[in-house]
């Protein structure tokens, strides 16, 4: 099926969305942790344009190993979106539960920095009567390349059905430096960690692969392999698919038989 992405309909809807939460939950704005990425610097310029910059709160919050070009350009996007912002290193608290970080241990590491860095958004969202937005995409939520109670916890996620190259889409049409849009994808988990060089495949051919599966249903390996798909890359995607399902539910309750818990209850006068 041949699928054409839609920017201009989705960057509205997206900013509806983002909008009509913060209406519906009676906070006062945003946090959302700006890495210098392209997903966060993209749910960032969409949730100014949907509720203005005096609504958001960036927080750039490095370890002592982060690169100084990631924060350079959080802080770029920082200026011309002209929003306010804080810098919090982790190095402290990271180092103080951490005797020492070597290479047999980064991906732990990497785990543990995650989970600090969504503590404090969700301890600054609490002070400031705000809510935390999210940045994962759609192409790592399918992928659970993403940590969970990490970075995949948020209050809501305004970009996660958008593909990575979705993102890459959006974000130079509303505006995003290039500087961040063009350079190698990464969270940063250590020096010179590349998203694509950890995961083993390309976003644009993990993209080409996930629109197959996920949104055309094919299940046929020869029809993938047909479309042009490595055996290599569809097996090591269709691998991560599954065995990282368990990053996209909510933890599994042992079932007795009672009655689920309703989304709201509305009581009769």
């Amino acid at each position: 099926m041949t699928y054409e992405f839609d920017s201009t309909t989705a960057s509205t809807t997206i900013q509806r969305f983002i909008t009509g939460k913060l209406l519906q939950s009676g906070m006062s704005g945003y946090v959302v942790g700006l890495s210098g990425g392209i997903d966060s610097a993209l749910a960032c310029t969409l949730a100014v344009r949907a509720v203005g910059p005096e609504k958001v709160l960036a927080v750039m919050m490095p370890y002592k190993t982060s690169s100084e070009h990631s924060l350079a350009d959080a802080r770029r996007l920082i200026d011309q979106l002209g929003i306010e912002h804080r810098h919090i290193e982790i190095t402290p608290m990271i180092d103080a539960y951490y005797d020492i970080i070597d290479d047999s241990m980064r991906i732990r590491a990497g785990n543990k920095m995650a989970r600090e860095r969504m503590s404090i958004l969700f301890d600054l969202a609490f002070d400031m009567n705000r809510l935390v937005l999210g940045t994962g995409n759609r192409t790592e939520i399918c992928l659970g390349y993403t940590t969970i109670y990490g970075d995949s916890a948020c209050s809501l996620n305004p970009i996660g059905e958008l593909y990575k190259s979705e993102v890459r889409q959006l974000a130079r049409e509303l505006g995003v430096p290039d500087t961040i849009i063009t350079k190698p994808p990464s969270a940063d988990l250590w020096v010179d960690q590349t998203d694509e060089g950890e995961i083993g495949v390309t976003y644009e051919q993990i993209d080409r692969i996930l629109r197959l599966i996920i949104d055309d249903g094919v299940r046929s390996m020869a029809e993938l392999e047909t479309a042009g798909m490595s055996t290599t890359d569809i097996s090591r995607v269709v691998s991560m698919i599954n065995r990282n399902a368990f990053k996209r539910r909510m933890p599994e309750i042992a079932p007795l038989g009672k009655t689920p818990v309703p989304e709201r209850v509305e009581l009769d006068n």
